[in-house]
């Protein structure tokens, strides 16, 4: 359940709530933040905001300063930016003790919005489908791998003989399922206890691997549910000894995928505007084709993330779109006030407000160039001779600075945060010798 300011004062003054987590979305997609005794958030940080050092969106994934970022540099000298509570997503936190949490916009100390934000990002996207009576709605279907192994002992192994919570292929199994519904119990029915309108789980293809998902909503709070639904798990897990992955490609077996499924909404009705106008649809469906290569950076941010698109695995290789075909990297689904187009090039380990956001500027581009759709990919896309998803970070980098699009829609400072985390990231990979590297040459070469 959300809770308002005035439950919270209550909640704190009875004694309920003595916690509360002020928490932004960082550029890898992870809630980044402080805790904050509740008395002092109620009283001052609720209206006013908490300082946090700008930094936090300008480090790579193990938290080092890293060079390339304008809005923050040793050169700037670390300064705060602000976190401006949005007391819309105030919810409790049921598997922490008396605590809530409350997501929050990043500006700076004038005010001003830090515009590589990822929240603010998609609400930049979101502001222009406004301007035309229009809102989004979207889920995304988060794929995990569970391991009874926990997360210390995991590092302590260098992530090498993790016991999996399930030892053969659990698809739809309900017998294989029940071997981890206690941990998968405990997750659907805490967030639904958070006010996550979590409706099902069911197992995947993977040791291991399981899926939990929740209801559509508007696209911000689709992306603030799924920011906060990730981060949970896996604290969950961890208080019971397993722990969970989102890795796009844990193995060479079925990589962790997130569908994103998109409709625009009527602003004053609510209803479908797909099901209302079949030309719209279409031509939403042909923006997100036409851009989906320039923008695969926004589905897919990290080196690993690429390794899911291999042939027949249910992870797409082809730029094409059908009528509920899993081969196609946009497979269009519904019909009527359910008509919607699911992305499957996502992994789990995308960040929700960029992909939304990458989402609503190429339809909307389809949707004022009145781009055609053309016909819808018939049998196996993985064979057919189309366009083909980037293979690797450095060619959707490189896709990305080169798209006119993603200036014209994010604008330049965006373009080149964003590019910048990609060559940090690459630079770290390219850097590193891997176990593979190690067995295949050391001793035979």
């Amino acid at each position: 359940m959300s809770l308002t300011l005035e439950q919270l004062r209550g909640q704190v003054a009875d004694g309920t709530v003595d916690t509360v987590l002020l928490a932004i979305c960082d550029m890898q997609g992870r809630l980044q933040g402080k805790r904050l005794v509740a008395r002092h958030f109620v009283d001052e940080i609720a209206e006013h905001g908490a300082e946090g050092c700008n930094y936090l969106l300008a480090v790579d994934v193990e938290m080092n300063t890293v060079g390339g970022y304008a809005m923050s540099s040793w050169e700037r000298g670390y300064g705060d930016f602000l976190m401006q509570p949005d007391l819309a997503t105030l919810r409790p936190v049921p598997w922490q003790e008396g605590t809530v949490v409350c997501l929050a916009d990043v500006r700076w100390l004038d005010g001003k919005d830090v515009v590589a934000s990822p929240r603010q990002v998609l609400r930049r996207q979101l502001d222009r489908l406004a301007e035309r009576g229009w809102t989004c709605n979207a889920a995304t279907e988060l794929e995990f791998m569970v391991f009874r192994t926990g997360y210390e002992d995991a590092w302590k192994q260098a992530y090498r003989d993790l016991v999996p919570a399930n030892l053969y292929n659990v698809d739809y199994s309900l017998l294989g399922t029940a071997r981890v519904e206690p941990l998968l119990r405990r997750i659907r029915n805490e967030m639904l206890a958070a006010g996550l309108p979590v409706e099902d789980s069911k197992g995947e293809c993977n040791l291991g691997q399981h899926e939990i998902n929740i209801r559509y909503g508007d696209a911000l709070t689709t992306a603030d549910q799924h920011s906060i639904y990730k981060n949970g798990a896996k604290e969950i897990a961890a208080q019971e000894d397993h722990a969970i992955t989102f890795m796009a490609k844990f193995d060479e077996r079925e990589g962790n995928s997130c569908h994103i499924h998109v409709s625009l909404a009527d602003a004053m009705t609510g209803s479908n505007a797909f099901g209302a106008d079949r030309t719209l649809f279409e031509r939403f469906v042909a923006g997100q084709q036409a851009h989906l290569q320039e923008l695969t950076l926004l589905f897919a941010p990290n080196v690993n993330s690429y390794k899911r698109y291999a042939s027949a695995s249910f992870a797409p290789t082809a730029v094409a779109w059908g009528e509920d075909n899993r081969t196609c990297a946009l497979r269009v689904v519904g019909h009527g006030e359910g008509l919607r187009v699911e992305n499957r090039v996502p992994g789990a380990d995308v960040n929700p407000y960029l992909a939304l956001a990458a989402t609503i500027a190429a339809g909307l581009d389809g949707i004022d160039r009145e781009l055609e759709l053309g016909p819808p990919l018939q049998g196996n896309a993985y064979t057919a001779d189309v366009p083909k998803v980037p293979t690797t970070l450095t060619d959707a980098r490189e896709r990305f600075l080169a798209s006119d699009l993603a200036r014209e829609a994010f604008g330049q400072d965006v373009v080149d945060h964003y590019a910048n985390y990609a060559r940090i990231e690459l630079d770290a990979f390219e850097s590193a010798v891997t176990d593979w590297e190690r067995f295949r040459g050391f001793e035979r070469l």
